[in-house]
Parts: C-alpha cells; sequence; structure tokens
C-alpha cells in the first residue's frame, strides 16, 4: 500500500527545511561513496577500452606483418607458432574528457515513501559511480564549475570532496559551452522551466559538445497518487497551493508533466543528446548501465557495454 501523507499547511511550511535536512552532505557523503563504488565495481569486469588500434599499453589483438614495416614490430613469439609473421597491436588509449553536473537543489531532497533513496542520493550515487566507471576505462572527469577534468583512481574522493564544499548549488548547471570531443553528463530531476533547461543545453553544446541529461524522478512525481484534499509545497520557496480533489487533479498534472518531459526531449533532440530516465525506486545499477552503454555508443568514451548487474 501507498503510504502518503495530505500535509496541512503548518506542515507544508516546513517543507524547505525537511528538504534542506536531505540535501546536508556532510554526514551522507561517506555512505554515498562507499555505495558509488560498490555499484562502479559491479560493473568493472564489463569496462573494455574502444577496440581500435593506436597508442597505449593494453595488447588488443596480432595481425599479420605487412611488408616495409620496422622488423622490430614483429612478434617472435607469436610468429614462431606459425609460417607467418604476425604484430601485436595495442589498444588505443586516448583519453575522452567527461564532465559531470549533478543538481544538489531544494527539489531533490524530496523522497517520497516508495523511493529508494531521495532523490539528491540517487544523483550522486550515479553521478560518482559513473566516474568511477569512466576512469576505470581511461577517460578524464570533471565537474562543471567545481574541479578540473582527473584521471585519478580517487576521482570518487575528489570529486566529492568538491561537492561537499560547494556551499551554492544551482539547479541548472553554469554556462560552460564545453569544446568539441567532450561529453556533458547532466543528472537532475530539471524541474526549472523547460525553456530555461533547453537554454542551459544550448550553452553547454555551442562549440559542439556532446551531452546526456538524466532525469532523477521520485515514483511519486510520476504517478500522483494522492487522494482528497492536500497542500503541495514548493520546496524552493514559501509558496503552496491546496487541492480541494487530488484525484481530479491528477489529470491536469500528469498532462503538464508528459509536456515538460517531450519539451526536455526535444531540447536534448535539437543537439543530438541523449535523454535517460531514471526513477528511485529502482537499483542505481540499471541508470548507470544505461548511461555507461549510450556514452560507449557515441564512440566518446573508452567505457565498453557494462555487463553486470546489481546495486
Amino acid at each position: 500500500m501507498i503510504k502518503v501523507r495530505v500535509l496541512d499547511r503548518q506542515e507544508a511550511k516546513a517543507g524547505p527545511r525537511q528538504a534542506t535536512d536531505a540535501l546536508d552532505l556532510a554526514r551522507r557523503l561517506p555512505r554515498i561513496v562507499i555505495e558509488a563504488r560498490r555499484i562502479a565495481a559491479t560493473a568493472a569486469h564489463g569496462i573494455h577500452g574502444r577496440r581500435q588500434a593506436g597508442p597505449g599499453e593494453a595488447f588488443w589483438q596480432f595481425r599479420a606483418f605487412t611488408p616495409g614495416e620496422p622488423a622490430n614490430r614483429i612478434d617472435w613469439r607469436r610468429s614462431a607458432r606459425d609460417d607467418r609473421h604476425y604484430v601485436r597491436e595495442r589498444e588505443w588509449e586516448a583519453a575522452h574528457t567527461i564532465w559531470l553536473w549533478i543538481d544538489r537543489s531544494a527539489s531533490m531532497g524530496f523522497s517520497s515513501s516508495l523511493a529508494l533513496a531521495p532523490k539528491v542520493e540517487r544523483a550522486l550515487v550515479l553521478g560518482l559511480a559513473l566516474a568511477d566507471v569512466l576512469v576505470r576505462g581511461g577517460e578524464r572527469v570533471g565537474l562543471m564549475g567545481l574541479s578540473n577534468p582527473a584521471a585519478t583512481r580517487a576521482i570518487v574522493d575528489k570529486l566529492a570532496e568538491a561537492l561537499a564544499a560547494d556551499r551554492a548549488p544551482q539547479d541548472l548547471p553554469p554556462a560552460m559551452p564545453l569544446p568539441p570531443l567532450t561529453e556533458a553528463v547532466l543528472i537532475g530531476d530539471f524541474l526549472s522551466p523547460a525553456t530555461k533547461v533547453r537554454e542551459a543545453i544550448e550553452r553547454i553544446a555551442a562549440r559542439g559538445a556532446r551531452g546526456h541529461l538524466v532525469l532523477v524522478v521520485d515514483p511519486v512525481e510520476e504517478t500522483f497518487p494522492f487522494e482528497g484534499q492536500a497542500v503541495l509545497a514548493d520546496l524552493e520557496g514559501p509558496d503552496t497551493l491546496r487541492v480541494g480533489d487530488a484525484g481530479s487533479f491528477r489529470a491536469m498534472y500528469l498532462e503538464r508533466m508528459a509536456a515538460h518531459r517531450e519539451a526536455l526531449r526535444d531540447a536534448c533532440a535539437r543537439r543530438g543528446w541523449t535523454l535517460t530516465i531514471h526513477r528511485t525506486d529502482r537499483p542505481a545499477s540499471e541508470a548507470l548501465l544505461t548511461l555507461a552503454r549510450r556514452i560507449a555508443d557515441r564512440g566518446g568514451a573508452g567505457v565498453g557495454p557494462v555487463l553486470a548487474a546489481g546495486g
């Protein structure tokens, strides 16, 4: 049975304070970091590089020696097994840059009894786990407006420290046009007006950067399972809305949400970005798998299809 409490006016006013408690990263980050590492570890054995020949250390394949090539490229051990000469090719390992942005505004503090975690916790776990997976695949990862790209194995700690030090999170990413051959991964609920989200995408993609929008939603936000009288509180301001018949209000709410979602999908499509929708009643690993595949399919990152499940 779904547990949804109808707030009275006094409780509705307390909503922003409750959301602020959910956004207190000081005590939550250690647990979030552990969870992110656990989820990333389930994917680690499925990671592989770009499978493209080039400079690097990792062995990829043998191929037949071509006359005219330097003789020192021949792998004599492999060639001794055959009547032909073979060359050992190494996998291309040129690092790619991925920029993350994780929404930590007040609306991300929302969590219903159906959710496995508040939206902000899920967004942080997903973002940090993705960073770990990408760095394992040879990529560089940075936080937009907070930290420069790095390929250190301590990337989760580095990003967590930058997030904890940021005392003024915004509900939209910074106006930071990214260069070509980089990718942005924006994770949040994106409840801001769709026009503002579209403007943010346009600014980031102005120089040709590719990107991915990850929409984190609570199941209650998707279904609006309220009945009777209800008071809806704005977690980012003092406004409240008293609804006389929540059941009748549901159809209008769902229509508005569908229109907003379609506008976000269109904003992504205009720039060739992808849109991933992740509900907080589902495991974080599902979104990580989807996102890793989409980044790999774009040819922009060294992480291949992640085959492990869990989380």
